[in-house]
Formats: C-alpha cells, structure tokens, sequence
C-alpha cells in the first residue's frame, strides 16, 4: 500500500505523459522542497544518472556545490512567487553531471498545481549549442551584410497579396531616396526611366508565369529623386509561388553605372579598331599590290618608249606609233591611279599624343578578354613611373590587342593547358624609349618564321589573310618605333616593340 501522505505524481493522471518522455527537452518534475519526483530520458542522457539515482533526490545535486547555496535560495524566491519564467533571466547557469562535468545551460520553470501541492516542471537547455547555434547564426548574417556591403547590393523584399514593398538601407540609397522613406511599387515605377519601364515590366511579367522559373532579372535606368541623375540598375529576384500564384518577390539590386560606363567605352574603342583595322587592311594590301604592280607597269611604259624612240628613225603604220603611246600613257595613268589611292588610304591617319603606355596595356588586355579570348592568364609586368609615350593610343591599343590575340590562339591551338600571356614594360634609357614585351607559351617561332612573318599575306594559320602583324609593325613604324620577334622555339613566341618617350 502507498503512502496515503506521499504526493501524488501529477503526470500521472495527464494524458501526455507519453510527451513528456518523447520530448527532446531535458525535463524533470520536482516538488516544492525540490525532490525529484519525474524525470524524462532526455534529462537522463543529459546528466548521465539511471532513473533510480535520480528519483527522491534533492534537485540540489544536479548543481555544482558551490553554487548550491545560491540555488537554495532562488528557490525560496520562486515558490514565493511562483511562474513560467527563465531562471536566472536570461543568464546561462551551471549545472552538474554525474562524471562531475560542469554542463552550461538555460534553465526554464513552470509551475503546476494539483490541489493545494505544487509542483515545479523544470527545462535544461544546452546552452553551449543553443550558443553555438546562435553564433553561427550572427556570422551568418554579418558575413551576408559584409557580401552586400562589398558588392553594393540592396535587397527588396515583395508581398504581391497585400502589395506592400520593403527596401532596405542600401535600395533607398540607390534610387536616391532618404533612410525611412515609405516607397509604394506605384513611386518606383514612377523613378523607373519611361524608356526602360515597359521592358522591366515586361521581365516582370516573365518572372510571375507560374510555368515558368521565377527567375526575375532585368537591367534598366531610373532616374534618381535626390539629384536627377540617370543611374542603370540591375536587379535579380526570385518569385516564391503558393498553389500556382505568385506571393511574393526578393531579390537584389545593384548600381552598374560606372560598369556600363566601361562597356560603352570599351564598345567605341573596339568600333575604332576595327574601322582602323580595315582601312589599314585596304591600305597594307593596296601597297603590296602596288609593289607587285608597279615594276611590270614600269617595265611596259619603259620597253614603249624605246619601241617608240626606234620607231621614230624608220618609217611605220601611224596606228602603230599611236598604240605604243596609248601603253605609255595608260601604264603612267596606273602608276599614279595606284600612288592616288594609296594617298586615299593613309589620308586621315590618327595624331600622336602624351599618353600613359601602362594603362593602354591595361585597356588592351580588358578588350581581349571581353571579346572572349578569356581562356588565358595575364601576366603584367608595368614599370612603375614609366614617363608618357608619344604615339597614337588607339593604333597601339591595336597592335598590343593583334599580338595577345595571336599569342591566345597559338596556345589554344598548340593545347597549352594553362595558358599564360606575359605583357612587359619597361624602360630603354639609352635610346629615350619605352620598350613592351608580349610572350606567350605556345609553340614558338622558328628562324625562318620570325623572318617571315611580317611580310603581307604570310600566315600560319588556317584562316585570315596575313596581315594583322603587317599592320602592326606598320602603326608601330608610323608612331616612331620598331617591331621585331625573337626566333625562339618551345619557348613561346616573343614579341617586342618600342615607343619614344614625349619629352
């Protein structure tokens, strides 16, 4: 028979006893004097007793001993004033394993009566992992800021059912808009630039098919409130859809300004090379045609002139004299038409200027690999306070594109796996030049080939013409330099070429 005084578990008529021991929580039930009178297995595991240790037992055991006093009389404190709450508030405490191990935890209390007898349901937490946890959580999000910040991204957040937009910090500084502003969707359509809106909201519209991805991703301008400026802006997003309606739209922002800034320059300059590039192609292919030309036209006007001079001494069929003074008329009439449209050709040819021969290197290599020549590593090598060159920057920028282009293709067609293109400037202070290396690691040229391989026409490669380095050495020769390759096999082709210094 029981004790008819003992207390009677008030668990045990409670339906979720069985949640009780399921729950993952350390849990034990205590009396008010602080016996243990329930414990659960989670709190078994945890302090490491069998359950028989453990019923009866004074919950003071569980705390180390020298903070047992202390717990005496939080206790006391309690039952005075008894409810849910965390003990010590908010504080971790300390509390005592079998082994002796001191274990850092959260502490929970909840009280519950059955008649006049209180009880008290006690929590453990591990606060070590509920710690760890929440660290991991803070380095989480700070390394998220710190990516936002570095990109200068800004995050927007959509709630298509109520309408509602959220920017953050960083979005309103991009639209240009003070901190706190309350922005509507109908207000950003209205900063959105009127040439720019029906496409953002056409990729809208693409992004909220339910068929479809969800991917939202659009670039276009506004225009800013705070000072009128015009700034493009590219922003992606995901729509999250429930039962096929779209909900909700985040996403981010960016100012690509300064970026599309550079694509459009590096569009004109690459627009400038290549009508620089043709009229120097007519011009290269008109002298070598002209050379080839020019002696046998030489020859015909000169053999009728000596038939005419012969002619003039015997008597002969005036039609005869009259054609061979046709051939002489008519071969002076090619030579000059030829001298003509070579002077046609150079007309208009780019004037030097002071410019800074290591930022045209940089310029050059940018150019190579946004025309997708990116499977290579530059490696730059610029001398640092290298005086300005007097030259014409865009016909430079030509030839250093021309032979990083040809070391890239000779790699790629020679299965060089890693792929590097060394670009070096430096200083030939005997003769008050700049001198600029190009090397690649391809195959290499070979005696006859670094010979040859300026003449029009010559190529080696199964397509083009043969008369990028023609050109090159000829822009190069016009801005008061040389041009010359090393013959050097295994090695890599080796390319160099100077440039006077302006003063």
């Amino acid at each position: 028979m029981p004790n008819e005084g003992a207390l009677r578990n008030p668990l045990e008529n409670i339906s979720f006893l069985s949640l009780f021991d399921a729950s993952a929580e350390a849990l034990i039930l205590s009396d008010s004097d602080g016996c243990i009178i329930q414990t659960n297995p989670a709190a078994r595991e945890m302090f490491g007793y069998p359950e028989e240790e453990l019923l009866g037992s004074k919950i003071e055991m569980l705390i180390p001993k020298r903070l047992r006093e202390r717990h005496l009389r939080y206790r006391e404190n309690y039952l005075a004033q008894p409810e849910k709450r965390p003990m010590g508030r908010g504080r971790n405490l300390l509390a005592l394993s079998r082994n002796g191990r001191e274990l850092q935890v959260d502490i929970g209390l909840s009280p519950i009566r059955d008649g006049n007898n209180l009880f008290i349901l006690i929590s453990f937490f591990d606060a070590t992992q509920s710690r760890a946890a929440q660290l991991a959580l803070q380095e989480s999000e700070e390394r998220l800021r710190l990516a936002e910040h570095a990109a200068g991204l800004g995050v927007f957040d959509r709630d298509l059912t109520s309408d509602t937009l959220h920017w953050d910090a960083r979005s309103l500084e991009i639209l240009g808009l003070a901190p706190d502003t309350q922005i509507t969707y109908e207000k950003f359509l209205e900063i959105t630039h009127p040439d720019d809106r029906a496409s953002r909201l056409a990729a809208l519209g693409r992004s909220l098919n339910p068929e479809g991805e969800g991917e939202y991703k659009a670039e276009f301008r506004i225009i800013r409130p705070n000072d009128g400026s015009v700034r493009w802006i590219a922003s992606t997003g995901k729509v999250i859809f429930e039962q096929g309606q779209a909900v909700r739209i985040v996403g981010v922002m960016q100012d690509v300004t300064d970026q599309k800034a550079i694509e459009s320059k590096l569009r004109e300059q690459r627009t400038a090379m290549e009508s620089l590039l043709k009229r120097q192609v007519a011009a290269q292919t008109a002298s070598a045609i002209a050379h080839e030309l020019n002696q046998p036209l030489a020859a015909l006007s000169a053999y009728s002139e000596v038939a005419l001079h012969e002619l003039a001494n015997i008597e002969c069929p005036e039609k005869l004299s009259r054609a061979l003074n046709r051939c002489v008329e008519q071969a002076h009439r090619a030579g000059k038409t030829l001298h003509e449209l070579l002077e046609f050709l150079h007309r208009g040819d780019l004037l030097p200027e002071a410019m800074d021969i290591n930022e045209t290197v940089k310029e050059a290599i940018a150019i190579v690999q946004n025309d997708g020549y990116s499977g290579f590593h530059p490696k730059i090598e610029l001398e640092t306070d290298m005086p300005l060159v007097r030259a014409n920057r865009l016909q430079v920028q030509k030839v250093l594109t021309n032979l990083i282009r040809n070391g890239v293709e000779a790699m790629q067609t020679g299965g060089v796996p890693a792929a590097e293109i060394t670009v070096r400037v430096q200083t030939l202070r005997q003769k008050n030049m700049a001198l600029v290396t190009i090397q690649d690691q391809g195959p290499g040229l070979d005696d006859d080939m670094a010979k040859r391989v300026f003449d029009p026409f010559f190529t080696t490669k199964t397509y083009g013409i043969g008369m990028g380095l023609a050109i090159s050495r000829g822009l190069i020769e016009a801005n008061g330099g040389e041009l010359w390759a090393d013959p050097v096999t295994g090695a890599g082709a080796v390319f160099h070429f100077t440039l006077p210094f302006a003063s």
